[in-house]
């Protein structure tokens, strides 16, 4: 394949990376554009794996309606029937619209104009709830609007820059590496990372508060009572330039660093070194993420954040500001349309002035006019029969929302259930009585925004693949059959995106903060050139805006940001005698969300192969690594693997969000989460949940390879895929011991025309390799406890068997024909770089991460292995 690179928008977290993808063979290699301002050419391990992710493997390629493939016409034509006999039946309160950030604005403003301008139902909602929901409604109180007042280059010229709620380095590595960069240029810069786990983040911090989960509320009230007590407030413009001062700072005086200290659990020395170091710089950014806004308190939490910054005037400067980073690529585009239920669009609400202002530009006397359900009560209601229809585009919530297994069964009664999505098998599209194909990453067209709301292009360099479609043309094409064609009549993505542009700035006059009309007379040929820009774009800033409230004039009548009083609380959940730990969900460093994109990449697979729980050794020292162990709610239980680790903290206990039906038997983690969220934003308090956990016996542990990739998994009690090139890969697990192994092989895996060749460890175990015409077919490994195959040896072998009968007796024993041990655990995944090369290169001399990246190359790409080198040269060898 030959051709000019095209140059586009990552397709993960919201930092909003700029790629150019290279075509290279017969695919695409991605690298990083030196032009965007968002990485300067900077990539993360998943951002440089976006060419493995591209293959059609599993892909949805054609209408579906119950699971038999059908023509658009009539796909569409069902679609749009159902929805109206519902509207009819039971009004349009009785359908619902569920997106997603893997929206592109443009189809995430078609969607939502249907719903909530033709429909006129607000019961539109995202999986942006789940994560930026409280972000937002923080805001709108502090500001009058959804503004992120900052740009990541604030984060570089801040004297202090304190992380909380955020793995950064593994959930936004590119914004870590930005403050890597800062701090070796400036050693003085102090940097704080608050949270309850000793994460990777931690390497780069000068100190680190491992706080009491759910105690972020407390801690930012005691640092404005103390910034009160020691004369360090901007009372010029508190008195100018806010309301609601004396409210907030009577209500933080009972946050003396002694309460403080006894309500975080922390000592009091780290607690008063944390103010110290607030007091003594002129300039502050708090980046916050998931672990402040996945709160039954979230808002008030970040709230919290927002009246520090407030109080001592470290907002509007350079190097200043509250600044919420958010999880997925397009999380800003959806807010700006209006794809959170309690929003109308282009940043309105409901007010009738609001609701009229929005019908005219609309041409519509249908718009909805008050909010509608929130995704959790979205999903409740259908389960109660109020919603009939759901339309649920780009996302997996079966995976991603709390209670997830109520979710599941809520969703098997709906009357109508459409889902729109690149691939044809996820836990969602199995409820599905309507499948339709959309368009991939790669395949798009349109924009997305970032963090730092900033517009960039994503364009498609493949073309569309079978009969998939644009999220945009497949809803225009519903709505112009339900009766509303005039209004969806577009022909092209940049079309829509200058109907969205000239919404924002539509009777603004500046009384909103996002306005985008300075777009809004772009030809096609200027909005597919668009560069990279941050809003508001508009007459008084044609070029962008770097940072917001410069002038201190804010979005409320009276022109004044609001300090909003706020009353701590912890979380909803506590533990008890029976569930004693508290469970943390979140990101690693390689997996996405629900890994229908990132999976699809051996190499994303292999630094953590398996859904796993990490825990104190302490907490349950029964329990050794490798082994299996159960974790239980009162809600749902999960099969995962052991991770002991001495620094996870002692009663709390760390499992990551990312493993789904697909790729293993039981380890959706937020089927244990309860569906308690914050009254305010309507957001779950994903992050602690009361659990127990306890060794599961396994009568045997295997690994399972073999050349056929279309396997469905086996009916046994614990498996997990773990994708590798070419071949299907299970790890196993079952609590009965076959009466005969061939006879349980032959009825789950075995062709009866392979030779097979076994090797019987008596009591111990089974391994077993099988032939056809000279090459390998399967290799199998059991034993009592966890087998450990040399991976890389047997994966070897299927495209490169074995000639000598010493090779092949190696083999089935599972090691490496030239008798060299495996290479361990992946640690740099850019370099495909093992733990034994790393320990033998540190033996050797290379005491540095310099040394081992001038001997290895790890950690001269990403830099996301970095704290994991840095760990490895720490250990006694």
């Amino acid at each position: 394949m030959t051709g000019a690179a095209v140059s586009t928008t990552c397709a993960y977290c919201g930092v909003g990376c700029g790629v150019r993808m290279q075509p290279e063979g017969q695919g695409f290699s991605a690298q990083g554009d030196t032009l965007h301002p968002a990485n300067h050419g900077r990539l993360c391990v998943k951002g440089s794996a976006l060419g493995e992710t591209l293959d059609l493997t599993g892909r949805l390629l054609q209408p579906e309606i119950d699971q038999q493939p059908v023509s658009w016409e009539r796909a569409l034509d069902a679609v749009a029937e159902g929805l109206q006999r519902v509207i009819v039946q039971f009004g349009p309160q009785a359908v619902a619209f569920y997106g997603s950030g893997q929206l592109l604005t443009e189809d995430y403003y078609v969607a939502n104009k249907l719903m909530k301008g033709f429909i006129g139902s607000g019961n539109m909602d995202t999986n942006s709830r789940l994560c930026m929901a409280s972000a937002v409604v923080g805001y709108k109180r502090a500001y009058g609007a959804d503004a992120v007042p900052c740009s990541y280059e604030d984060l570089e010229l801040a004297e202090c820059v304190i992380l909380t709620g955020s793995n950064t380095a593994w959930a936004h590595p590119v914004v870590y590496q930005r403050l890597m960069r800062a701090k070796q240029a400036r050693p003085e810069m102090r940097i704080i990372v608050i949270d309850p786990r000793i994460t990777a983040t931690c390497d780069l911090a000068d100190l680190h508060l491992p706080l009491c989960p759910g105690s972020d509320a407390a801690l930012f009230c005691g640092a404005l009572h103390f910034m009160a007590q020691q004369g360090k407030l901007d009372r010029e413009f508190l008195n100018h330039y806010t309301t609601g001062a004396a409210q907030t700072l009577a209500a933080v005086e009972e946050w003396t660093p002694e309460r403080t200290a006894d309500y975080c659990q922390l000592p009091q020395e780290a607690l008063l070194a944390f103010y110290q170091m607030i007091a003594a710089s002129d300039t502050l950014v708090t980046l916050y993420s998931m672990g402040i806004n996945q709160s039954t308190s979230g808002v008030d939490k970040c709230n919290a954040i927002i009246n520090l910054h407030l109080a001592t005037g470290k907002i509007g400067r350079a190097g200043c500001g509250p600044f919420s980073i958010t999880g997925q690529p397009n999380a800003m585009g959806g807010r700006e349309v209006g794809g959170l239920a309690n929003q109308l669009a282009s940043h309105m609400g409901f007010s009738p002035q609001e609701v009229d202002r929005v019908g005219r530009f609309w041409k519509s006397d249908n718009v909805t006019k008050s909010p509608g359900l929130n995704a959790v009560e979205l999903f409740r209601a259908v389960e109660k029969g109020e919603i009939k229809a759901v339309w649920i585009m780009g996302t997996n919530p079966l995976v991603s929302l709390p209670d997830a297994d109520r979710v599941r069964a809520g969703l098997a009664r709906c009357e109508l259930v459409i889902v729109s999505d690149v691939m044809r098998d996820t836990d969602t599209t199995r409820a599905a009585h309507i499948r339709l194909p959309a368009l991939a990453w790669g395949e798009k067209n349109g924009t997305v925004t970032n963090s730092e709301r900033c517009i960039s292009r994503q364009r498609a360099f493949l073309p569309p693949p079978g009969e998939a479609r644009a999220d945009w043309w497949i809803v225009s094409q519903v709505a112009q059959r339900m009766g509303f064609a005039d209004a969806f009549s577009w022909q092209h993505p940049a079309e829509i995106f200058c109907e969205h542009a000239a919404l924002s700035g539509f009777e603004n006059e500046g009384s909103r903060a996002f306005d985008i009309s300075g777009l809004a007379t772009l030809s096609r040929q200027q909005w597919d050139d668009l560069k990279p820009v941050q809003w508001p774009v508009n007459a008084l800033h044609p070029h962008g805006t770097a940072r917001l409230f410069t002038d201190n004039r804010f979005f409320f009548a009276d022109e004044k940001a609001r300090l909003i009083a706020v009353t701590p609380r912890l979380p909803a959940n506590p533990p008890t005698p029976r569930w004693p730990l508290v469970m943390n969900t979140g990101r690693i460093r390689d997996q996405w969300h629900t890994m229908t994109r990132s999976a699809k990449s051996p190499r994303l697979m292999q630094h953590i192969s398996e859904p796993f729980c990490q825990f104190h050794p302490d907490d349950a020292p029964q329990i050794s690594a490798n082994d299996l162990l159960r974790v239980s709610s009162t809600h749902g239980w999960l099969l995962l693997r052991a991770q002991p680790d001495a620094l996870q903290p002692r009663g709390r206990v760390f499992v990551p969000m990312h493993w789904n039906s697909a790729f293993s038997q039981q380890a959706r983690v937020d089927a244990l989460i309860a569906a308690e969220t914050d009254p305010l934003s309507g957001q779950p308090e994903s992050k602690q949940m009361p659990v127990s956990i306890q060794r599961w016996q396994a009568a045997w542990q295997g690994e399972l390879f073999l050349r056929e990739d279309t396997l469905s998994a086996p009916k046994i009690a614990y498996w997990s895929r773990i994708t590798q090139p070419g071949i299907t890969h299970f790890a196993l697990a079952d609590n009965a011991w076959p009466t005969s192994w061939m006879a349980w092989l032959r009825e789950h895996f075995l062709a009866d025309a392979w030779l097979c060749q076994p090797a019987a460890l008596g009591s111990d175990g089974f391994n077993l390799l099988a032939w056809a015409d000279g090459e390998l077919q399967l290799a199998f490994y059991a034993q009592r406890q966890r087998p450990q195959p040399d991976r890389a040896a047997v994966i070897a072998a299927f495209s490169r068997p074995p000639q000598s009968a010493a090779q092949r007796l190696a083999l089935l024993a599972g090691r490496s024909a030239n008798g060299k041990a495996p290479a361990g655990a992946t640690i740099c995944s850019c370099f495909a770089v093992g733990e034994r090369a790393i320990s033998e290169a540190i033996q050797s001399g290379c005491n540095s991460v310099s040394r081992l990246g001038e001997k290895l190359k790890c950690g001269t790409n990403c830099g996301s292995c970095i704290p994991e080198l840095k760990r490895l040269i720490a250990r006694p060898q």
